[in-house]
């Protein structure tokens, strides 16, 4: 009985002091913010001058080559390889036969539909004339007819399946892959060859919002990459994204030229630098002068050296590290850039150092 309430007075005697505890640091917080909201005590901060600044939208976007046309080509009949006349590396343009393919029954079935469909255009004539005297009912004509556009589809498809054993190429280009030896046995939908043209490359790229309206279709831009550092190549825009995708970036297509000197290859790396043209001045602020975040559209300025003031400002483009500012600032004023979480409008400041913008263009 004794230990027990031993227990208990301990247990009391631990909450008390917890209680005590909070409920002095409780107080001494809310002298602080006292302090803060009466202007009683001075907040230091770190201040920047507003002035206007050319802004500078260049920027530039890496990507990956890829091959302008890339396709892998698959036979369409049954058959034996009998010839192969291309190999790997090979170039090769649009309609050049690249293999055959066993013919031997695809040939004889040809001829048995070519058989067919002129015993049936001899019985044809017959019927026609038949029925001119009244020997066959038009019923009768009509089924011969019929019979006969049958079997023509049947000797156009046979004739088709016939020119396929040439396999063609499609498009012009570089075997990149062959997948196939004299005799092996391929069926509809076996890959034969992988073909790729990389006489142009399509350079892809992503661009974010602020980027992508300054791009339109058909501009120039320069391509510089790693492995040629030396050389420039010239691109056009070719596509731009009307939708941004899951990380809120444009996908934009640059069409590079690399018939002349093939030097580039599907896979490298390259990085399209985009030079746009200079704006007009345009007053800037840090980013960091906003209370929270751009959206807020809130900022701090110095007044009369010791006081901070909140003022609604209208945003513009986000350019980097600093923020265009549309309304609600002018030139000369110094807005708050560090310490505002410790501020409310009224609040005595004391600050620390004064930064004024550079001259320089801001790059985007």
């Amino acid at each position: 009985m004794k230990r027990i309430i031993i227990t208990i007075v301990v247990v009391l005697g631990i909450a008390f002091l917890i209680g005590w505890i909070l409920n002095n640091n409780k107080k001494e917080n809310q002298a602080k913010t006292d302090i803060v909201a009466k202007g009683t005590g001075a907040v230091f901060v770190r201040t920047s001058k507003v002035s206007k600044s050319p802004i500078n939208l260049d920027f530039s976007a890496n990507g990956n080559f890829a091959a302008w046309q890339d396709l892998s080509l698959l036979a369409e009949n049954s058959g034996r390889i009998t010839r192969i006349l291309v190999d790997e590396g090979s170039r090769v343009s649009k309609g050049q036969v690249l293999a055959r393919i066993d013919d031997e029954y695809l040939s004889l079935e040809l001829q048995s539909a070519e058989d067919a469909l002129n015993k049936l255009k001899t019985d044809q004539q017959r019927y026609e004339s038949s029925f001119q005297t009244g020997g066959v009912t038009k019923a009768q004509l009509d089924e011969i007819n019929l019979n006969v556009r049958n079997a023509e589809n049947q000797y156009q498809q046979a004739k088709r399946r016939l020119a396929d054993s040439y396999v063609k190429a499609p498009i012009s280009g570089i075997i990149n892959k062959r997948s196939i030896e004299v005799g092996t046995y391929v069926s509809p939908g076996t890959a034969l060859f992988d073909i790729v043209d990389v006489s142009r490359l399509k350079l892809l790229v992503n661009a974010n919002e602020s980027q992508v309206v300054n791009l339109q279709i058909g501009d120039q831009v320069k391509i510089k990459t790693s492995v040629f550092p030396d050389k420039t190549f010239n691109g056009k825009i070719t596509f731009i994204a009307a939708k941004a995708d899951n990380t809120l970036n444009y996908p934009v297509e640059i069409e590079v030229e690399n018939s002349s000197s093939p030097i580039l290859k599907a896979g490298m790396y390259g990085t399209a630098v985009f030079d746009l043209p200079e704006q007009a001045p345009a007053i800037v602020v840090p980013r960091t002068a906003f209370v929270g975040s751009v959206s807020s559209n809130e900022v701090f300025i110095l007044e009369n050296e010791n006081k901070a003031r909140l003022r609604k400002v209208t945003a513009g483009r986000n350019l980097g590290e600093q923020v265009e500012v549309l309304e609600g600032l002018k030139e000369g004023e110094i807005v708050i850039t560090s310490g505002q979480i410790n501020l409310v409008d009224g609040t005595e400041v004391r600050p620390q150092a004064t930064e004024t913008a550079q001259n320089s263009p801001t790059k985007q």
